[in-house]
This record gives C-alpha cells, sequence and structure tokens, in this order.
C-alpha cells in the first residue's frame, strides 16, 4: 500500500492512472461476451450489472444457475478482464471442475480428509485479478486486511478516520469499513467480520509456494487448497475438466507471479519469514 502511495501520491491517482476510465453498459456487456467466449461457456453463466452491490463483483448460484454479478462503479477499462478471471476464471471454473470429482460433496470432502477451500480458493482469484497488468499491486488484498485487523481495535468511526490515510473518498472508506464491520451489532465498539483477511493470506501463502504447486493440476481438482494436490493425484477425474485460458502457458503463469512479488516488493526470503512451511 505504501509503495503504491510513493509512486502514485494517493490510491485515486493510481486508479485513474491503471485502472483507465469506468466503462459504460454496453462496453461491459461486450467485453462479459468476449471472455465467455475465451473460456468456452457461454450461455453457462448469466450476468447481471448492478448500482448497489458492496464488493466488486460476486459469483452465486441462482434458482439453480451460476449467476455473476458486477458492480457497475468498479468496471474500469483495464481491470474489468481481471476481475472476469477472478470469478469466471477462477470460481466459477474451479467450481465446474470440482463437480466432476469425488470430492464434489460434503461427505466427499470428508472422506478424503481435505482441508478448507480458503486460502486458496480466494488467494488464487486475487492473484488473478492483477495477472498481466503492467503494474499488478496487491492493493485491495492488503487493505481488506488492514481493515479488518483494525477493525477488531476500533470503533466504525476510527476505522473511517484510519483508512483515510490510504484512500480519500469517503463513500469508498465506506465500504470498507461496512465490510470489516458487518454482523457487528455495535460498531461504536472494537470488533470485526474477519473473512476479508481471506485474500492476502491465500495470496502469501501461493506466491511462497508458487515454484512447486502445480497450478494446472491444482486448477483440475476444484474446489481444493494447494495443499491436497499431491494426496488427490492420483483420483483425479480428468475427463472435461477445463483450465482457464491464463492458465495454458505455465511459463507466462509463472513469470506473472514473479512479477507480482517484485512490484510488490517482496522477496523469497520475507514470504519465507511469514510462512516457514
Amino acid at each position: 500500500m505504501h509503495s503504491v502511495l510513493r509512486r502514485y501520491g494517493s490510491y485515486e491517482n493510481f486508479e485513474l492512472a491503471n485502472g483507465g476510465s469506468i466503462l459504460p453498459k454496453s462496453r461491459v456487456w461486450a467485453s462479459v461476451r468476449k471472455y465467455l467466449q475465451k473460456e468456452g461457456c457461454v450461455g453457462e453463466v448469466v450476468v447481471r450489472l448492478s448500482e448497489e452491490l458492496l464488493s466488486q463483483a460476486v459469483m452465486m448460484v441462482e434458482s439453480c444457475r451460476p449467476t455473476l454479478t458486477i458492480n457497475l462503479a468498479g468496471a474500469r477499462q483495464h481491470w474489468l478482464e481481471g476481475m472476469l478471471r477472478h470469478e469466471i476464471g477462477t470460481h466459477y471454473i474451479r467450481g465446474v471442475n470440482n463437480s466432476q470429482q469425488p470430492w464434489h460433496s460434503k461427505a466427499g470432502r470428508k472422506q478424503f480428509g481435505l482441508k478448507p477451500a480458503n486460502p486458496t480458493e480466494e488467494g488464487l482469484a486475487s492473484l488473478h485479478s492483477v495477472l498481466f497488468r503492467k503494474h499488478p499491486f496487491l492493493w485491495r488484498a492488503a487493505l481488506l486486511y488492514y481493515t479488518v485487523y483494525h477493525a477488531g481495535h476500533m470503533s466504525f468511526s476510527q476505522l473511517f478516520n484510519d483508512i483515510g490515510q490510504f484512500v480519500q473518498d469517503p463513500a469508498v472508506r465506506w465500504e470498507y469499513c461496512v465490510r470489516a464491520k458487518r454482523g457487528q451489532t455495535d460498531t461504536s465498539l472494537p470488533g470485526c467480520f474477519s473473512k476479508d483477511q481471506v485474500y492476502l493470506d491465500g495470496v502469501l501463502r501461493i506466491l511462497r509456494h508458487r515454484k512447486t504447486i502445480d497450478f494446472k493440476m491444482l486448477a483440475s481438482l476444484g474446489k481444493v487448497s494447494y495443499e491436497d494436490v499431491e494426496s488427490l493425484r492420483k483420483y483425479v477425474v480428468l475427463e472435461k475438466i477445463r483450465i482457464p485460458h491464463f492458465m495454458q502457458d505455465e511459463e507466462r503463469y509463472l513469470e506473472q507471479l514473479d512479477h507480482i512479488i517484485a512490484v510488490n516488493e517482496l522477496t523469497d526470503e520475507e514470504l519465507s519469514q511469514l510462512i516457514p512451511l
């Protein structure tokens, strides 16, 4: 976060310089259709546009149909495809692959002794959001983590003022605070909803182990942790499996992960200290 501020002066400047302009609905529809064609899933996903979503986008099952709702306020020219890689290229495709596997049910996961899908699931999705950006700063994952941490020690108003050092727009600060304080009966007291820390946690774990993870197999196995890849390899059903288009070239994919590490001023030594195993 500080590296973004040092380089651009403010997050708003960074957003404008890198994200581009907010797209009109017609351009959003066109971009989504093009992306669905890339992944070979035209007609499989219901897409809705919203101006009232708390997050940038959300992938859910509604009326038995996978449904992607996109927040129009966050649909920027150069960042929309990253959001589609996050929601469709990661969450949806891993879900489709998961449905083919013997661990697709709760009982199946228990039978194979699987770890929770998170933080791997959201970590992968967060990395895919910034993949191929010239300046792939992990700003959102970092600020979500930071906001939740401080929500545990601050009131809503204290938190709102504190993150003003990173975000000037009061509407954006409000959204981060609401996410961190949701579920609290009295937001004047310290307390948080901690799920949003999973994004950065997953990112750091995957980057730490990126040289030993078989990413294509991780995608094939479905909603599983990177820690379970080797034990599940001999049981995987590979018929009808999909690999996201951006993961096809493994060498380029790993180069992009190295680029993310460099831009965010991380090192393998720091990652090893943060995550010893």
